[in-house]
């Protein structure tokens, strides 16, 4: 017979609602329907004094049932009124906490009479991060609790308390260590013996914090300069501003009204969308679970460059020692000085304690000596992405590392399974795509070669999640999932480019749909040089197009030495970090065009230029599924929003494909071929692209076969 989800037992004179629903308690209807019997019952039987709301396992409520929002019968109402109840009562109730107590958990046990809370228990309310404001009275019980300038602060960002800051605040009346059942009877017997009322925060003025009159329309002006693409930005102010002016049921209807609004917008379904897709990115394809996992217990980086360097980091960051291998004593040197001045930067604004930065830098040990490798369980290849070296490189490490160590490779277009096959050991190589900077950047493509054993990639993605990176499965092809779709991207900005738009230009049309950085900016800070170089090696390995005039730009731009934000001069001209367009780029662009033979012009216009980067992007994405190289779209989204900067609020391009139509992207690609010509195929539909019209199918409803 299966457990109840919620039950309702007996200690003593008191009652214990108990909340059972693992991994982490989310509400699901089961939850909601069995929380309104609990309390109906409790009320019904005046024998208790008091009611406990209590979770088993790992953590109190952890948030709400997020997949149920997309049904469009979805209400918060029934769970509302059953807080409503649990408030209303004349008897206390309290709420004991531990895990986390984030969302409507949170609301949960603000509408509770009391709180207390183990120590190391986190607090928030997250909602924000998929498009949407708390539904369940958060917005109007929180800065009841904690004042305007906190409440605020916490929804609009999504940031949590831990338990000693939430005390503060006054989200919770007491921290004590201890088993939460039992510590929440204490708390609960100690209020009873106080003889205290109840207190509903839901009759409690909002603290007078001295506003100033117009605070509310600051909120909102920096709300909408800060998020301008996510309309829940706004509505957090609005919600929160009915809290301090008006009557509580008022309150309640507008966050009703404005959550609501938010639930079926397509920027919260886009971010929805990405918060599913990045959990199932986990998920490989014909990987059991239970697979066994190699340990990790030191690492070694061969390189110790602005790369190697950011890599390293994300090791020493959880306590893992390093092992860092350069070919001069002055590399290291110059390697591990920019580690700890990034370390002391972080200190310098309260990130970490200058203790913290002093064990982080004992976890790196540097060395001339390759032979130090020998001990590490994982080693990561993070030399210049140049095949040959890096194949000489991969043969060394081949005879240098310890058997069953894992090799991996940062190369971020090429071959992983020449490099593989390189080490003598292919079963053992795996590739580690870290984004620059890499101790901040979110996304790690793990490359699963041809001969990758599956304990090797299971130990990858472990990993990832240690270090906290999202990580992303592709196979082996030119740029895996992210360089190969942003090649077609940079191919026509550099086009658009020669045919007589300006840098800024390009970088303006994609901007202002949302994207963090125009391709143009996007090159310069991550190093002319870099890109050049990487087209090169694509030309060595025959995978360029039979085209003199393809990526001219950036070779030209090259072989001049402008390699961008670092020598001042890229695709802009700096002034400091601020990008200029700079005549002399325009001057290149049209004495390229006139080597090519590309007609100049004077039209090109935003919505142009978003369709002839992007829809090529899009179509690129449709072959890397086609071809196996990406599981799902869903992992596509992610690689492209959590490491290129394309917008959340889209959802990623191949999400943002379905909103578009597939059909429209289609009409345009030919439009596109047929007006410019397609000599090079650089604007041929995908077959699965064709497909997908032909069928009325969009890509979120699954590949076919």
């Amino acid at each position: 017979m299966t457990e109840p989800v919620v039950s309702l037992a007996r200690h003593g004179d008191m009652a214990v609602l108990t909340i059972a629903n693992p991994p982490v308690n989310a509400l699901s209807k089961a939850v909601v329907a069995g929380l309104a019997e609990a309390v109906l019952a409790f009320e019904a039987d005046r024998s208790f004094a008091g009611l406990l709301v209590h979770c088993t396992g790992r953590t109190f409520v952890a948030g709400g049932d997020i997949g149920s929002f997309d049904d469009p019968a979805f209400s918060a109402a029934p769970y509302n009124r059953t807080l409503a109840r649990i408030e209303a009562q004349d008897r206390p109730v309290v709420a004991t906490l531990h895990g986390t107590v984030l969302g409507g958990g949170l609301e949960l046990a603000l509408a509770c009479h009391a709180r207390v809370a183990l120590p190391g228990t986190q607090f928030g309310l997250p909602e924000v991060k998929l498009g949407l404001l708390p539904g369940s009275l958060g917005t109007q019980r929180l800065p009841r609790a904690v004042g305007v300038r906190q409440a605020l602060d916490m929804i609009s960002t999504g940031r949590s308390l831990d338990a000693e800051a939430a005390r503060d605040a006054g989200i919770v009346d007491a921290v004590r260590a201890g088993d939460p059942l039992a510590v929440g009877l204490a708390y609960l017997g100690e209020l009873q013996a106080r003889g205290e009322g109840v207190r509903r925060l839901s009759a409690q003025p909002v603290p007078d914090e001295g506003l100033p009159a117009d605070f509310f329309a600051q909120a909102l002006q920096a709300a909408a300069q800060r998020k301008p693409f996510h309309p829940a930005a706004r509505s957090i102010v609005l919600a929160v501003q009915a809290a301090a002016t008006r009557p509580f049921a008022d309150g309640e209807a507008t966050e009703a009204r404005l959550f609501e609004q938010l639930r079926v917008s397509p920027e919260s379904q886009a971010l929805r969308h990405l918060f599913f897709a990045e959990r199932q990115a986990a998920r490989i394809p014909g990987l059991p679970r239970d697979t066994a996992l190699r340990p990790v217990r030191r690492v070694g980086i061969l390189g110790a460059g602005t790369m190697g360097g950011g890599i390293a980091m994300n090791f020493a960051n959880v306590g893992l020692p390093v092992t860092l291998v350069e070919a001069s004593a002055e590399a290291l040197a110059r390697g591990l000085g920019i580690i700890r001045r990034n370390y002391e930067a972080s200190a310098a604004k309260g990130r970490m304690t200058s203790a913290q930065v002093d064990e982080r830098m004992a976890l790196l040990h540097g060395t001339l000596d390759d032979t130090a490798l020998a001990d590490c369980d994982l080693v990561i290849e993070a030399v210049f992405e140049d095949m040959a070296l890096k194949q000489q490189v991969c043969a060394r490490l081949g005879a240098v590392c310890r058997p069953g160590a894992i090799i991996a490779t940062n190369t971020s277009t090429l071959d992983v399974d020449v490099l593989a096959e390189a080490t003598g050991r292919p079963a053992d190589v795996v590739g580690l795509h870290f984004f620059s900077p890499a101790n901040v950047m979110r996304l790690l493509e793990v490359v699963r070669g041809a001969r990758t054993a599956p304990d090797v990639l299971a130990t990858a993605m472990q990993l990832a999640r240690t270090i906290r990176k999202v990580a992303v499965v592709s196979g082996v092809c030119y740029g895996f999932i992210g360089n190969r779709m942003a090649e077609v991207y940079m191919r026509e900005a550099e086009f658009l480019l020669m045919e007589g738009a300006s840098p800024s230009q390009v970088d303006g049309a994609v901007e202002a749909l949302g994207m963090a950085m125009g391709p143009c900016r996007m090159l310069d800070m991550a190093g002319i040089d870099v890109g050049a170089r990487t087209v090169i090696e694509y030309g060595k390995a025959g995978g360029l197009p039979p085209d003199d005039s393809y990526r001219a730009m950036v070779r030209r731009l090259y072989e001049l030495g402008r390699f961008g934000q670092k020598t001042g001069a890229g695709y802009y001209r700096y002034q400091g970090r601020t990008p200029v367009d700079d005549p002399e780029v325009a001057r290149i662009a049209a004495e390229l065009a006139a080597a090519h033979g590309i007609a100049r012009r004077t039209d090109i216009g935003a919505p142009e230029i978003v369709e002839r980067l992007l829809y090529p992007l899009i179509n690129e994405g449709v072959r890397i599924l086609e071809e196996g190289i990406a599981y799902r779209p869903g992992d596509i989204d992610i690689v492209w929003t959590a490491g290129y900067g394309f917008p959340d609020h889209l959802g990623g391009p191949m999400w943002w494909a379905d909103a578009l139509g597939l059909a429209t992207v289609a009409d345009r690609l030919t439009f596109y071929g047929r007006t410019r010509g397609d000599r090079f195929g650089y604007w041929r539909v995908a077959p699965l692209l064709s497909e997908l019209v032909r069928s009325g199918r969009r890509l979120s409803d699954g590949l076919p076969g």
